[in-house]
């Protein structure tokens, strides 16, 4: 059991969440344990650089507005960056920000194309590419898993799934990466819109081209579907489609890259994946809890709310904070030990509710390809350094993770012998 981090000297109101260097210069179990524990609906003062803000970090408060479409909406922004300015660009043309009758007919068409009946053969393809990229690994013994690893798995995936150029795609990871996030403190506000716009002027000219000559592809059934007969907006495809882009590939990098310094980390929980002992399922979903690429999501209340005892005015804008919710102790048993045995597991990595990740099933199928991959593959891992966290206040992540992995030696039965899903994904 691991020990709750100590409140010491942190305090709520001492802190700006907008700035991504709060996140490098505090240990964010502890930090979030102040808000839960002092202000679990704490109003964040205005900054010079943003409005003030509401910050929900209590696991339940945070589902009940991920539930709650009448009061709260989408449709200003549903992340701090946009909400803070008043508006969304992509508002009610991409799926993330619209609300009402548009988001479920848009949803409706995209589950379709992302249904797990539809995708399950893409699921094959995302084992035999991480299989091949961790053998490949454990033969260079050392490298760097975010950009020999990590990078190359789900971009390929949504790559295959869209038909997007082979040659193209190292691009748009570099692109996603700045515009989620950035290297370092380095990089500018404008790199991300740079990186923004490149990403829709792509997707504008492969959607016009799909338009004229369709293929057996995402992006295809976007610029042909109709809705009513009505075929979607250009905007609707294209905002739709650096969606997709960014939660297919973005998300499930950084739980892959987290997952492995977990399991580096905890020798005993490594161990256990490898004994069987713990099933490819909880393990997939315990390094979805433990990494929590998104950290937030927001809204912008409808009409006043009351919540615990403050009230939410209309217009406010309001944060859920995934990466407290999911550690907070009333919703999980020692939830600062990452225990791949781990049920329940209900955890928001994922978001909740009318916005649930569309990409949920792909994602879960990555980060459940690589444990298994490893735990196949790898005998042991060794960090070769402190990996390089990313510049942000939303994404989670790292930009480079320097490791060595040892081969699991010839003929072991790690894994296979008492694991219930070892066949699974």
């Amino acid at each position: 059991m691991a020990m709750p981090p100590r409140l010491a000297t942190i305090d709520p109101e001492t802190l700006d969440l907008t700035d991504p260097q709060t996140f490098l210069d505090h240990d964010l179990h502890q930090m979030w344990r102040a808000y839960r524990e002092l202000s679990p609906v704490h109003w964040h003062a205005p900054t010079q650089r943003a409005p003030g803000f509401w910050v929900l970090s209590k696991h339940a408060d945070v589902v009940s507005v991920y539930r709650d479409n009448k009061q709260f909406t989408s449709e200003r922004g549903n992340v701090l960056a946009t909400l803070l300015k008043g508006e969304d660009s992509a508002s009610r043309k991409m799926l993330a920000v619209t609300d009402g009758p548009r988001h479920r007919e848009i949803r409706n068409l995209m589950l379709r194309m992302f249904s797990p009946r539809v995708i399950e053969s893409v699921v094959e393809g995302v084992r035999r590419r991480t299989n091949e990229l961790v053998a490949h690994a454990v033969d260079r013994h050392e490298l760097d898993f975010v950009t020999d690893v990590a990078d190359c798995i789900p971009i390929n995936t949504i790559g295959d799934l869209m038909d997007i150029p082979a040659a193209d795609r190292e691009l748009l990871v570099e692109w996603n990466t700045l515009t989620l996030s950035r290297h370092s403190s380095d990089s500018s506000e404008l790199d991300e819109l740079m990186a923004r716009n490149e990403i829709l002027l792509y997707f504008a000219r492969l959607a016009a081209h799909r338009r004229r000559n369709p293929g057996d592809d995402v992006i295809s059934a976007l610029a042909t579907a109709t809705i009513d007969g009505e075929p979607l907006s250009e905007d609707e495809i294209v905002f739709n489609c650096y969606s997709l882009i960014l939660g297919g590939d973005e998300s499930s990098r950084m739980s892959s890259v987290g997952g492995l310094i977990a399991l580096a980390q905890h020798p005993e929980q490594w161990r256990r994946l490898k004994d069987g002992e713990a099933s490819l399922e909880s393990a997939t979903e315990e390094v979805l809890r433990w990494t929590t690429p998104a950290m937030h999501f927001g809204r912008r209340a409808l009409v006043d709310v009351q919540v615990r005892d403050r009230t939410i005015r209309a217009g406010d804008v309001v944060s859920l904070w995934n990466s407290s919710a999911n550690f907070d102790e009333d919703a999980f048993t020692d939830p600062y030990t990452f225990d791949l045995t781990r049920t329940p597991n209900k955890h928001v990595a994922f978001g909740y509710g009318p916005h649930f990740c569309l990409g949920a099933f792909l994602g879960r199928a990555h980060v459940n390809a690589m444990v298994e991959a490893l735990r196949t593959q790898v005998g042991e891992i060794h960090l070769q350094g402190p990996p390089r966290r990313l510049f942000s206040n939303f994404v989670q992540g790292y930009s480079g993770l320097r490791v060595a992995l040892t081969a699991e030696p010839k003929g072991s039965s790690a894994g296979r012998d008492r694991s219930p899903d070892q066949h699974d994904c």
